[in-house]
C-alpha cells in the first residue's frame, strides 16, 4: 500500500455498537483521525428479509445452538464487496491461527474486509463460495468474533505507515523475527528491593546489544520453544 493511502476496513458484524471500541482511543484512535485507516461497520440484520430480522436457523443434524444463514450472509457481502486487492477473512476458532506475519500480509494489502460470526458459527457454504481465510486469534472460543476483530485490526494499524512516528521499534517487538522482546526496565532503580541489570547501566550499546539477544533467546526457549523450532508455523 502506498504511503499517501489511507487503508480501508469494513467490518460485517450483528452488533456494530460494538465498534469502533478500544481502537477509538491511543495509537489507533489518533490514526484514524488523521486518516490513515478507515472503519466502515456493516450490521448484517439488515439484510434479513422477514419483519422479524431473522439472521439465523438450527443447524442441519440437529445439535445446539443457532447457525448464521448462508442466504442473509451473501446479501450483506455481495452488498459491500470489497475491491480484489482486499484480504477477506472470517474469524473463526477453526481458523489458522494468527501470526504477525499473517498481519504483515494483511497490513501490505489494499484493505480488509472482515466477517464476525455469533452463536454456533456460519453456514459453511457461505465461507466457501465467498472464499473467505479462516483465522483464529488463539485456542479458546469467545462470543462472538467482534473482540477477535478488534484485536486484529489494532494489530494491523501499528504497522500502518503514519500510525507510529518510528517503525524501530516495531522492528525489535516480540515475534517480529520469530523470537520474543527482551525485558525492560525504568525508573526507579530500587523498587520493592529490586533493581534493573548492572549491563543497562553501563553505558556499554555492544554489552546492551548482546545482553538484549541473548535475553531474548533465552525467553523464547523457556517460554515459547515453538517459535525457534517452528513447531506452529
Amino acid at each position: 500500500m502506498e504511503n499517501n493511502e489511507t487503508y480501508n476496513i469494513k467490518v460485517l458484524t450483528l452488533f456494530p455498537e460494538m465498534f469502533p471500541g478500544s481502537l477509538g482511543y491511543s495509537l489507533a484512535g489518533k490514526a484514524r483521525k488523521n486518516k490513515v485507516w478507515n472503519l466502515d461497520i456493516v450490521n448484517i440484520r439488515d439484510f434479513a428479509e422477514d419483519k422479524y430480522g431473522t439472521v439465523d436457523d438450527v443447524p442441519y443434524g440437529g445439535g445446539p445452538g443457532m447457525i448464521l444463514k448462508p442466504d442473509v450472509l451473501g446479501r450483506a457481502y455481495d452488498s459491500n464487496t470489497p475491491d480484489k486487492d482486499w484480504e477477506k477473512i472470517v474469524l473463526t476458532p477453526r481458523g489458522k491461527p494468527l501470526t504477525q506475519k499473517m498481519v504483515q500480509k494483511m497490513a501490505s494489502c489494499k484493505g480488509l474486509l472482515i466477517v464476525c460470526g455469533r452463536y454456533e458459527g456460519l453456514d459453511e457454504r457461505f465461507i466457501e463460495a465467498k472464499s473467505l481465510k479462516e483465522i483464529s486469534i488463539g485456542d479458546y472460543v469467545l462470543s462472538g468474533g467482534e473482540p477477535a476483530a478488534i484485536v486484529l485490526i489494532d494489530a494491523i494499524i501499528r504497522l500502518l505507515s503514519g500510525t507510529l512516528n518510528s517503525t524501530k521499534n516495531i522492528c525489535e517487538e516480540s515475534f517480529e523475527k520469530d523470537i520474543l522482546e527482551y525485558p525492560q526496565y525504568t525508573r526507579p532503580f530500587n523498587w520493592e528491593g529490586l533493581t534493573p541489570p548492572k549491563v543497562l547501566l553501563s553505558g556499554d550499546h555492544a554489552a546492551i546489544k548482546k545482553w538484549r539477544e541473548d535475553k531474548a533467546l533465552e525467553d523464547t526457549k523457556n517460554r515459547r520453544p515453538e517459535l525457534l523450532f517452528n513447531e506452529k508455523k
